[in-house]
């Protein structure tokens, strides 16, 4: 039986992964958005990510747009995911990215739910086509949703948690601004086991 890392692995096109680096013997990765004519491309680096991790670009899946009405936010998409296990718990971490201090709270939120939406669509793929009943199930990972600003911007970085701590709901994200050096720690993003 293959494992989730295994399956996602085989599922996700390398062109929506992202990039894996070793660094001082643990992995980092990099999550990057592109530029346009008025900004150049910005990345996030997630350091002392656990070995058994995979994040891959979730805004390259097609906006739904074609069937939904869009009447609540459900075409959006976040940025990233990142599902990984270390020795506390399986994660998954929906990740928004935004270079400045733009997109209204109501805003990053819908696209935090979108990604929750796609990794949904992706269970349901590998439970489906993989014939893997027990493939990405909810009860197996603690969930956690982050929000990241002012990426890039020479400001002291601050972070703020949901009056419960926990950020295990897109309403209850983390919210992240100004990372130093446009890096994050693994721990930082997924705090506490307790979910």
């Amino acid at each position: 039986m293959m494992s989730d890392l295994e399956i996602l692995r085989d599922l996700i096109r390398d062109e929506a992964l992202a990039l894996v680096e070793d660094e001082y013997d643990k992995k980092t990765i990099i999550l990057k958005e592109p530029g346009d004519q008025l900004q150049p491309e910005y990345t996030l680096k997630i350091r002392d990510v656990p070995d058994a991790t995979i994040a891959f670009k979730v805004d390259l899946f097609p906006s739904p747009r074609d069937i939904f009405r869009n009447r609540n936010g459900e075409c959006k998409r976040g940025d990233y995911v990142l599902i990984g296990c270390d020795n506390r718990a399986n994660w998954i971490v929906y990740i928004e990215m935004k270079r400045g201090n733009t997109g209204s709270v109501r805003k990053i939120e819908q696209q935090l739910r979108g990604a929750k939406c796609l990794v949904a669509y992706c269970r349901a793929i590998g439970q489906e086509f993989w014939q893997q009943p027990k493939f990405l199930q909810e009860k197996n990972y603690v969930q956690r949703f982050v929000s990241v600003k002012n990426i890039g911007i020479n400001k002291k970085e601050t972070q703020e948690r949901p009056p419960a701590g926990k950020h295990d709901a897109p309403d209850r994200m983390l919210k992240i601004s100004a990372p130093a050096k446009s890096t994050v720690r693994f721990n930082k993003l997924v705090g506490s086991s307790q979910s």
